[in-house]
């Protein structure tokens, strides 16, 4: 069996194989509430062969959405539609997940497609941050409104209101988003942090906001499920070796919060960032956190080549691979690289009415 398609356990969850689909926007909901869209997609790549299929980016408040088409779960109508979507995860033989967040500063954004820029006027939102600074001056130029204590504590429990609906939803995996310039990112980030309170300054200061949501995160989801989140451990501003730094010590901290697993990405805080895009780039940047805090890492970008991916986690860079782009491209991306790995028989198993025709006439597969 090759390390790819062999099982992971953490805490009371087995996933079938290391290969994970991760959060991917589709701002396709109306009000924050999931529909037919959603359903059809996650369900398909369910049934592709991931072993944990985590639902996109989803915003614990109205303000926290970043487009107006973004999943939210502040109510609970949009808990309830989010409960055929976990059954037929299931059904698949996948695990399902789902990553919750606030966008902050990045908030009240149009859709990529639409021009991927702040929306003014009536249709967009205010916006808020550590700090009343705008991201940049030309997309994303809206100043947010600096949060005060109480705005903090309000949006901390505003992650914990979304938490116990996804639990009762029936989510078996959790993944806060504290990553990607949004708005937990940018309470760590100094290029948006510059407060002068307890949220701002040193390390610990700057990662206050983000221990106190886990933490309160943790006291409401079940101990027997993973608690995981996403943060970006690395800006590529030149300051990588601090920053990095920094992010291994609050982990640890978040470690002894009770978290279980780290998905390690990039900061985007920064538009003058000089990301060193190619091949799983973070690779050795997962690998050393994984390392320095002995936690399980999960990491993504440009890990979605099969031989690639056995790679990385038979030499314990990373314990998961996140597959994105590939698998809307493939949706049975797992099978396709269990054929090219000559892996027969995975331990799961497509849908009969694929694995028939599939099996019987396996076409040959470029080793890539």
């Amino acid at each position: 069996m090759t390390a790819l398609f062999t099982p992971f356990s953490l805490k009371d969850v087995t996933l079938r194989n290391r290969i994970v689909i991760p959060p991917m926007c589709q701002y396709s909901a109306q009000d924050g509430v999931p529909n037919d869209w959603h359903l059809t997609h996650l369900a398909q790549l369910a049934r592709g062969g991931a072993s944990l299929v985590i639902v996109e980016a989803t915003a614990v408040s109205p303000e926290g959405r970043i487009t107006p088409g973004c999943l939210g779960l502040w109510n609970d109508e949009q808990a309830r539609q989010f409960v055929p979507i976990v059954e037929a995860i299931k059904a698949a033989g996948s695990v399902p997940g789902i990553q919750i967040g606030h966008a902050g500063r990045k908030a009240s954004a149009n859709k990529p497609w639409e021009g991927d820029d702040h929306i003014f006027g009536e249709a967009g939102w205010d916006t808020i941050a550590p700090s009343a600074i705008a991201f940049d001056d030309k997309t994303l130029s809206k100043v947010p409104k600096a949060m005060t204590v109480a705005d903090i504590q309000r949006v901390t429990a505003d992650f914990v209101a979304a938490a116990i609906r996804a639990r009762d939803a029936g989510f078996q995996w959790l993944e806060l988003h504290f990553a990607h310039g949004y708005l937990a990112q940018s309470f760590l980030s100094p290029h948006s942090n510059q407060r002068t309170d307890e949220y701002g300054g040193s390390a610990e200061n700057r990662g206050r906001f983000l221990r106190e949501t886990l933490r309160a995160v943790r006291k409401v989801w079940p101990e027997n499920l993973p608690l995981t989140l996403r943060m970006g451990v690395i800006e590529y501003d030149g300051h990588d070796e601090e920053t990095l730094s920094e992010a291994i010590e609050l982990t640890k901290g978040f470690k002894q919060d009770g978290l279980d697993l780290l998905s390690v990405s990039v900061g985007f805080s920064t538009p003058t960032a000089n990301i060193p895009w190619g091949p799983a780039f973070l690779g050795p940047v997962a690998e050393r956190v994984r390392r320095e805090v002995g936690i399980p890492v999960s990491s993504a970008w440009g890990m979605d080549t099969p031989k690639l991916a056995e790679s990385l986690i038979s030499k314990e860079q990373v314990d998961l691979v996140m597959v994105g782009r590939a698998s809307l491209g493939n949706p049975h991306w797992p099978y396709y690289a269990a054929q090219v790995l000559g892996v027969d028989r995975p331990s799961w198993t497509l849908p009969a009415p694929y694995a028939h025709w599939l099996e019987r006439y396996r076409p040959t597969v470029d080793a890539a």
